[in-house]
């Protein structure tokens, strides 16, 4: 005889006959609602994921993944400063930098971030240059006045390459009628565009001497620095921070975008629970279906309990059902959420081709695309999950099926 029992008559029982259709109905109902929010849940992570992804991609590309920056206007000792953080191991990259608010001004006026930086140690810090949509950073050469503007930040100031930009900053001079900020014109050389609306229209890139000689410093305000890992930043700037010593203050990639990544977990944490909930209302169903195979099987149990079945072996005869349609459905919704998840990005351009409408505007959204981007793990803890509700679903049935009386239960048979 096929062993063991439970497992026999626990599979037997899936098979649907004439007269217990509607059970069957009922647990390919079970398997149905359980895939469908096994779906549910890795497409949901997985756009998260895919936001989340583009979201520090982008950011990243035009900020450092640290920061040595000085207690007053400039580093102190910069140059010992550069060759401690270019020691430690982690650091890949360091460039010293300028940065300092002003006023632009063209045919309108718009405020900006300007950033003096060495354009021959960009690169080893952030991706601006890979970003560049005319132009070069190298054409920011000393002394030439030269500029380089978000391409949104140019579309407000009204110029393109080649026109000419008045800046304002901060810093007095001193006059005969009194003190006027410093004022100085530039030249447009280039325009670039990384995709996130806080650069592309609120940053300015000149040379780090030209920003030196406007703010009447002598060093640069920091230096950035790129690491091996950017999730291991907060370490790496912890030991940063203990050789520089008090005069210098190491920030990270995470401090400075603490508020925007938060939200973003937040919303994925949020997301999680609320589908989370709908697999329970799944599992829900599965309970229910396991309580009416329960109440048709009255009869089967007490005949079974006669014939030696002790009330372990029967609830090991249900649970296997009730384990075995959480592991159907999960294995339908792992495979089907996987490959929407894969798929995602097609499927909404081609919803957006064909039905002409747009999810995600580009003047509205920093990604206009839906991203998609699918982790094991997340698939894992999904199925993980989902296979624990349906395990624990089986446990209130299954005894209450071995807590059946065999001559109650055949009174009427």
């Amino acid at each position: 005889m096929f062993r063991p029992l439970e497992l026999f008559v626990g599979l037997r029982y899936t098979r649907a006959k004439r007269r217990n259709q509607f059970i069957s109905f009922i647990s390919t109902v079970s398997i149905v609602c359980i895939a469908i929010s096994v779906i549910a849940l890795i497409t949901v992570m997985s756009v998260m994921n895919g936001f989340d992804y583009q979201m520090k991609s982008r950011i990243l590309g035009a900020v450092s993944h640290a920061t040595v920056s000085g207690v007053g206007e400039s580093v102190q000792d910069w140059p010992r400063a550069l060759q401690i953080a270019e020691a430690n191991p982690h650091v890949q990259g360091a460039a010293p930098y300028v940065e300092t608010e002003a006023m632009l001004m063209a045919q309108r006026t718009s405020g900006a971030l300007v950033r003096g930086i060495e354009p021959a140690q960009e690169s080893k810090v952030d991706e601006i240059g890979q970003h560049m949509v005319e132009g070069s950073l190298a054409d920011l050469t000393p002394g030439s006045w030269n500029i380089v503007l978000g391409k949104d930040l140019a579309m407000t100031l009204g110029v393109g390459v080649g026109d000419p930009v008045t800046m304002v900053v901060q810093e007095m001079r001193a006059t005969p009628m009194g003190g006027v900020p410093r004022m100085r014109s530039f030249h447009v050389v280039g325009l670039f565009e990384v995709g996130m609306e806080q650069f592309d229209s609120g940053l300015a890139l000149i040379n780090m001497g030209s920003a030196e000689k406007l703010n009447s410093l002598t060093g640069p305000t920091g230096i950035r620095l790129r690491l091996d890992d950017l999730f291991n930043a907060r370490p790496v700037a912890t030991e940063l921070a203990d050789k520089l010593g008090q005069v210098y203050r190491v920030q990270t990639w995470m401090d400075t975008n603490a508020n925007l990544f938060h939200a973003l977990s937040m919303e994925k944490m949020v997301m999680f629970i609320i589908l989370s909930l709908i697999i329970l209302v799944a599992v829900i169903n599965l309970i229910s279906m396991l309580m009416m195979l329960v109440t048709d099987k009255q009869a089967d149990i007490a005949i079974l309990r006669t014939l030696g079945a002790t009330p372990r072996s029967i609830m090991g005869m249900f649970m296997v059902q009730g384990v075995l349609v959480g592991f159907v459905g999960i294995g339908f919704g792992v495979g089907l959420g996987s490959l929407l998840s894969w798929r995602l990005p097609g499927i909404v351009k081609w919803i957006e081709q064909t039905f002409h409408v747009t999810f995600l505007s580009p003047d509205v959204y920093y990604i206009s695309e839906v991203p998609s981007l699918l982790l094991w793990h997340d698939v894992l803890w999904v199925s993980l999950l989902t296979f624990s509700f349906s395990l624990l679903a089986t446990i209130y049935p299954a005894w209450r099926a071995s807590r059946t009386q065999p001559a109650q239960a055949l009174r009427y048979e």
